[in-house]
């Protein structure tokens, strides 16, 4: 057995035994070479105190291994190359569609009084009417219960949700808009793909079932009417559904009751106040852009409002009938009663309030 730093065929004959020759054969012997993993350091290398006497050259198999590896990881990485640029033909990166909101569809049916419309003192016109028990302005319009869907988690929905109800306030409930000082409100949170419809709407409102500034907005003529309490009485509820993977569709079905007098009163004896009532049912849609940018699209827009003269052109500022005022001509052949929420619009172009929905003040 070869002895600790003996050659792998043991110790040669020769030297000291053998000549010289024979001494540097096996000195330059090649698997002698292969077989040392020392080597002795030179004179001025072991000058050190404790400089050691030899280095470890290591293993011919380690380099050879060590090479193999590397092979290996260049043609992984040139495998991970190559399958990354396959599946990028195959499968391009698609970004989102940009999807254009559609024009707003509105409906704007006036609601005339079967009789002379009542007219007092606002809180008593309240207290008397169905809304009583409803909430003052934008407390009224209360977001439900919410929670993800299946492709929207819960925060986008609450968020959806809360764009609808900002609209319902800046275009039902801001003073300015109401009083037809404004229209920038509501304005800022339109999908910009339906602000020339909009725009055209205010500049030039129709009855063409798309520009009926009515179905924007709430609008009185300030040279007509005017605000006898600013504290508007509201009522409904908000809807939320998924209609697809990329939109998230809100229903806003709201009741706003306004007390009105005549404008220009001045400082002389104030008229006594009416009530006027708007039902708004409006469908919005977002998608997840929409939600991103804190903007709205609406889809559909359906108002009923009364007490109004059915011949009245509501398209664009409302025209209410005030205290004392009746109708011209008999109301429509629909019966409406404009606090009953959650059901179809009327069909017809103009209707008749509910005896209900007017105030049943005592004698």
């Amino acid at each position: 057995m070869a002895g600790r730093g003996d050659p792998p065929e043991g110790t040669p004959e020769g030297f000291p035994g053998g000549g010289e020759d024979e001494y540097r054969s096996v000195v330059f012997d090649e698997a002698f070479v292969r077989a040392a993993h020392l080597q002795e350091f030179s004179a001025r290398e072991r000058m050190g105190e404790h400089a050691q006497a030899v280095r470890s050259l290591g293993s011919p198999r380690e380099g050879r291994s060590g090479s193999r590896q590397a092979v290996l990881l260049v043609l992984l990485i040139l495998l991970a190359f190559g399958t990354a640029i396959y599946l990028g033909v195959r499968n391009p990166y698609q970004p989102p569609a940009d999807q254009r909101a559609e024009p707003l569809r509105t409906t704007v049916v006036p609601l005339a009084p079967q009789g002379t419309v009542p007219g007092g003192v606002p809180d008593r016109l309240f207290d008397h009417s169905p809304v009583a028990e409803y909430r003052t302005g934008a407390a009224g319009i209360n977001l439900p219960v919410t929670g993800r869907t299946t492709h929207f988690a819960e925060s986008q929905v609450v968020t959806a949700l809360s764009i609808a109800k900002e609209y319902l306030v800046a275009s039902s409930l801001e003073p300015g808009v109401v009083a037809g000082a404004t229209v920038r409100p509501p304005r800022l949170l339109l999908d910009p793909d339906q602000l020339e419809q909009f725009d055209r709407s205010v500049e030039a409102p129709a009855d063409d079932g798309r520009h009926a500034l009515a179905a924007w907005l709430v609008r009185f003529d300030p040279r007509q009417v005017a605000l006898a309490d600013p504290a508007v009485r509201v009522q409904g509820t908000l809807r939320f559904e998924e209609t697809s993977p990329d939109t998230l569709d809100v229903t806003a079905d709201h009741t706003y009751t306004y007390a009105l007098r005549p404008a220009g009163q001045g400082g002389g004896p104030v008229a006594a106040a009416s009530l006027f009532t708007v039902h708004r049912e409006v469908h919005f849609r977002f998608d997840r852009e929409d939600l991103r940018m804190h903007r709205a699209e609406l889809v559909t827009s359906t108002v009923e409002a009364g007490p109004q003269a059915c011949g009245a052109n509501t398209t664009g500022s409302l025209t209410p009938l005030l205290a004392g005022g009746r109708a011209p001509e008999a109301g429509g052949p629909v019966v409406t009663d404009p606090y009953a929420t959650g059901r179809p619009a009327a069909p017809s172009l103009c209707g008749a309030l509910a005896p209900g929905a007017q105030p049943s003040l005592p004698s």
